[in-house]
């Protein structure tokens, strides 16, 4: 079974109710004379509100379906009669929303926690009747008011996952595979570059401590800029907390041109710079992955050599095998315990 499109970004149309119209009329009734005014007032208008959904991960309805409406109030009417207000319209989105005005692109709002609610666009004011403005002086006003126009706006929503851990590397590196071992997530695994086309997310237990691990897509130089669709998961990285960097030895074994551990981590660490300083300065460990192709130990050490000069502590896993995978997860977990 096909499993529904990752979708982190969308604009929509957030279009509240109007008000209702104010009633202007009066009690005519026999033998009450001079009955007075009696026009009820408009209802408000509904608004749009978005809610935070821990039960939702992309932004797909909301990408198909791009206009958004809540119904107008109701008009008042005589006997002081007020007009229904406007049902107000719940717009579910997952938690990690960010909300920006779509022409400024300021931001208006972040939907962090589970059933968190922000007003999208506010519903209209119901008119006055005339009954609101008898006087002493003005017993039979003929007054009543309008109903104000609802809020209308366009919004981009962009998405940006929660997660304890954002696994970081180079396409085919390895992070599919260790986030399948070590969590309940099955994301797409071949052994070619670009199979990961979307975040995904797993959950690990590790005694009583529990936390969550993003896989994101694989970068490459000028991810920043947009290369490689970069830029957009790089946004998926800005909300956790430690972030893993995972280096593949294999480009070094076949001797590809320009690759080798220290260097593939600078590259990493030139793509945190560009894109957020504030990222580039989270805590980070780095693993080199695949062990299982370098059983020499003397291989591993001269491998690891150039990160260990830059006052690295890199250590060796295999997701294939399940080397050094207990020993990640329980460093990981200490994270969390002393945060």
């Amino acid at each position: 079974m096909s499993t529904p499109d990752f979708i982190d970004e969308c604009r929509i149309l957030a279009r509240a109710g109007d008000g209702g119209r104010g009633c202007a009329s009066f009690r005519r009734e026999k033998f009450v004379p001079r009955g007075g005014p009696d026009g009820g007032n408009g209802g408000r208008g509904g608004s749009i509100i978005f809610e935070a959904d821990p039960g939702l991960s992309t932004l797909l309805d909301t990408h198909h379906r791009k206009h958004y409406r809540a119904p107008r109030g109701a008009h008042g009417k005589g006997a002081r009669k007020n007009g229904r207000s406007g049902a107000d319209r719940v717009v579910r989105l997952p938690m990690g929303t960010l909300v920006k005005d779509d022409e400024t692109r300021a931001v208006l709002h972040d939907l962090v926690n589970a059933g968190e609610r922000w007003t999208a666009a506010a519903g209209g004011a119901g008119g006055r009747g005339n009954a609101c403005f008898a006087t002493s002086t003005n017993r039979a006003p003929e007054r009543a008011e309008l109903g104000q126009p609802g809020e209308e706006r366009w919004l981009r929503l962009e998405l940006k996952i929660l997660a304890d851990v954002g696994l970081l590397g180079f396409p085919n590196a390895g992070k599919s595979t260790l986030i399948s071992r070590v969590s309940g997530a099955r994301p797409r695994i071949a052994s070619f570059p670009f199979t990961t086309l979307q975040p995904h997310l797993g959950m690990v237990e590790v005694g009583d401590t529990r936390f969550v691990i993003a896989d994101i897509p694989g970068l490459i130089p000028g991810a920043h800029t947009g290369a490689g669709l970069g830029s957009r998961f790089l946004r998926h990285i800005e909300r956790t907390r430690l972030l893993v960097h995972l280096i593949d030895p294999e480009p070094t074994l076949r001797g590809e041109h320009g690759r080798a551990p220290e260097r593939d981590y600078a590259a990493l660490r030139e793509e945190l710079n560009a894109y957020s300083s504030e990222l580039s300065q989270r805590p980070e460990r780095v693993y080199l992955t695949k062990s299982d192709l370098v059983p020499d130990a003397e291989a591993r050490r001269a491998m690891a050599e150039g990160l260990c000069k830059n006052g690295l502590e890199p250590r060796w896993i295999s997701a294939a095998t399940g080397e050094g995978i207990r020993e990640l997860l329980y460093e990981l977990a200490r994270e969390f315990q002393t945060a």
